[in-house]
C-alpha cells in the first residue's frame, strides 16, 4: 500500500522529497515528536544534542499541536513517542502529554534515560519522585522507552547506577510498561546481550520488552573505527543464541513485515484498513518469548514458535484474508480460523502447563475483540524481543526509506522517515529545526545559564556513586551480577 496521506510533492529522487511524498509505501506506525534537543548527558554515539549543534530546538505547545494534527490526517491509530534530547528536561511535559491525549493520541511513549526519576528519589525523596511519575502516567504516558545498554557499569555508563531507583519509582507509580532499549556496540556490550534479557525477565512486573538497536554510526567516522564498532542484526541474534545457550535460536526471529498476514486478515474481517507494519524486511526482527522461572530462580526462555506453528498460521491467515476479500462470509470464516488456530496450529506439547488453559482464550480475544486491552493481556504474559537497525551513511538504502514507518513530525508540517531525518540531518533535521531555533545566547537570556550546557549536565561524584551502590535497592536489583564488578568498588566487597 502507499502512505495514508501525502504531504509533499515528488520533486527529486528519493530520499530528497521526503515529507511524505507520493512514492512512500507506508503509513506512520510510530511518530517521533522531538520535544527538545537539550540533554543532561553527552553520549558520544548520540544522534544529536543542543551543544553539539550550537542551537536549541524546543517547539512550543502551538507548534506541537500543529505537528500532531498533521499526523492525524493519515487516519490510522496514532502512536507517538516523545523524544529528544532528553524530554524530561521540559517543565511542561505533563501538559504536552495531556494535549496529545485530548487530540486523540491513544498510545504515548516516553523516550528517556530515566535519570530524572532517580534524581528526584535520591535528592527530593520517594514521594516527590513517585508523584512526578504518577502525573505522567495519569496524563497519558502508556510506555517508558528507556535506555539500558547493559547490566554492568562498564557496559551501561548511561544509567546503570540509577536504574534500581527508576524501577522503584515506576513500581510505586504504576508505570508498568517499560521497554529496555540497548544501543548495541561491538566490544562495548555485545557480551551482555543474554544478561540484558535475563535482567528484563527478572523485572517482568514492569518490563514488557527489550528492543535492541545496533548502533547507527553517524558522522565522518573512520573505516577502521567503523569496522571495530559495527554490529548487525545477524551478529546480535547469533550472540543471543550463544548467550542463552540455545534457548533463543537464530531461526526463532521473524522480520517485522511477517506480521502483515495478521493485519491483512483483521482488516479483511473488519472490512476496513486498520494498521500495518509493512517495513522492509532488513529494517528489523522480533519474537515473543515466554519466561519460565524454576524453583532455583533460573530463567528459561520459550520462544513463541515452540508453542505455535507460526509460519503455518501466517500462511493460513494470508490465504483466508484473500478468501474473505473474494467471498465475504466474515463471521463464518473468522470462526473457522479461530477454531483451526486452537486445533491445528498450537503445538500443545510445547506449551507450558500453566499456559494450556489461558493461551487459547488470549488468542481468541485478540482476534475477536481486536482491542488495545486484549493485546495488552498478551504483552503481560510474554516478553517481546525486538531489534531495529537504523541506517547510516555507510549502509543507506532508499528501498528501506520508502517502506519506513517510523517517522519524525516536523514543525513545518512534514513527516520524515527516521533514517532520512537523522542520517541526512543537514538536509532535513538540522535545516528545518534551525528555522525554529533559539541561539544558545537567546536561550540563556530567556531561561538562564542553568538551563543548558554544563549547568544541566548530570555528573556523579564518588560520594553519589557510593550512596547509590550501597543502597538496598541497588544490591537487590543487581544481586545475580554483582560479583562481576564488586572488586572494582571497595564499598561493595561486603555485598557481592
Amino acid at each position: 500500500m502507499g502512505s495514508r496521506y501525502v504531504y509533499t510533492d515528488f520533486t527529486a529522487p528519493c530520499p530528497y522529497s521526503c515529507g511524505l511524498c507520493p512514492l512512500h509505501k507506508n503509513h506512520t506506525a510510530l511518530a517521533n515528536l522531538v520535544l527538545t534537543n537539550r540533554c543532561d548527558l553527552d553520549c558520544w554515539y548520540c544522534f544529536f544534542y543542543a551543544e553539539k549543534l550550537g542551537f536549541v530546538y524546543e517547539p512550543s505547545i502551538e507548534q506541537i499541536k500543529f505537528m500532531v494534527e498533521q499526523y492525524l490526517k493519515q487516519g490510522v491509530t496514532p502512536v507517538i513517542q516523545l523524544t529528544g534530547g532528553e524530554p524530561t528536561l521540559r517543565e511542561d511535559i505533563v501538559e504536552i502529554v495531556k494535549l496529545l491525549r485530548s487530540l486523540g493520541v491513544r498510545h504515548i511513549q516516553l523516550n528517556t534515560h530515566g535519570i530524572k526519576f532517580a534524581s528526584l528519589y535520591l535528592f527530593k525523596g520517594e514521594d516527590e519522585a513517585v508523584a512526578y511519575a504518577r502525573q505522567l502516567r495519569k496524563a497519558g504516558v502508556n510506555t517508558v522507552y528507556m535506555s539500558f545498554d547493559g547490566v554492568s557499569p562498564k557496559a551501561n555508563v548511561k544509567n546503570h547506577w540509577e536504574v534500581p531507583f527508576i524501577f522503584e519509582v515506576f513500581r510505586k507509580a504504576g508505570m508498568t510498561s517499560v521497554v529496555l532499549v540497548p544501543t548495541v556496540i561491538k566490544g562495548m556490550n555485545t557480551h551482555e546481550l543474554g544478561d540484558i534479557l535475563r535482567f528484563a525477565a527478572m523485572n517482568m512486573d514492569i518490563v514488557r520488552s527489550v528492543n535492541f538497536q545496533p548502533v547507527s554510526l553517524t558522522g565522518m567516522i573512520k573505516r577502521a573505527d567503523r569496522e571495530k564498532l559495527r554490529v548487525t542484526i545477524a551478529d546480535v541474534v547469533r550472540a543471543i543464541e550463544e548467550q542463552t545457550k540455545g534457548q533463543i535460536k537464530m531461526n526463532d526471529w521473524y522480520p517485522v513485515p511477517a506480521s502483515m498476514p495478521i493485519s491483512m486478515f483483521i482488516e479483511a474481517l473488519a472490512g476496513k484498513f486498520k494498521f500495518e507494519m509493512a517495513n522492509h524486511p532488513e529494517c528489523g526482527v522480533g519474537t515473543y518469548v515466554y519466561v519460565r522461572k524454576s524453583d532455583t530462580e533460573k530463567m528459561e526462555f520459550i520462544p513463541i514458535n515452540r508453542m505455535i506453528d507460526v509460519e503455518g498460521f501466517l500462511d493460513y491467515l494470508y490465504e483466508k484474508s484473500e478468501e474473505l476479500q473474494r467471498k465475504g462470509r466474515r463471521m463464518l470464516i473468522g470462526a473457522k480460523v479461530l477454531l483451526n488456530l486452537i486445533t491445528k496450529f498450537i503445538k500443545w506439547e510445547g506449551v507450558p502447563g500453566e499456559l494450556k488453559k489461558t493461551l487459547p482464550k488470549i488468542l481468541f480475544d485478540i482476534f475477536t475483540k481486536q482491542s488495545y486491552e486484549a493485546l495488552g493481556v498478551w504483552h503481560y504474559k510474554f516478553l517481546f524481543i525486538g531489534m531495529m537497525h537504523f541506517m547510516d551513511l555507510y549502509n543507506y538504502d532508499v528501498e528501506r526509506v520508502m517502506r519506513c514507518n517510523i517517522h519524525y513530525l516536523m514543525p513545518d508540517g512534514r513527516i520524515i522517515p527516521f533514517c532520512t531525518f537523522n542520517v541526512l540531518n543537514e538536509v532535513y533535521r538540522d535545516y528545518v529545526q534551525k528555522k525554529y531555533m533559539f541561539t544558545l545566547d537567546e536561550w540563556i537570556k530567556m531561561k538562564g545559564k542553568g538551563s543548558i550546557g554544563e549547568a544541566v549536565k548530570y555528573r556523579r561524584s564518588k560520594e553519589l556513586l557510593k550512596k547509590m551502590m550501597t543502597h538496598p535497592l541497588y544490591i537487590k536489583t543487581y544481586k545475580p551480577f554483582l560479583h562481576r564488578w564488586a572488586k572494582y568498588y571497595p564499598w561493595l566487597k561486603d555485598y557481592a
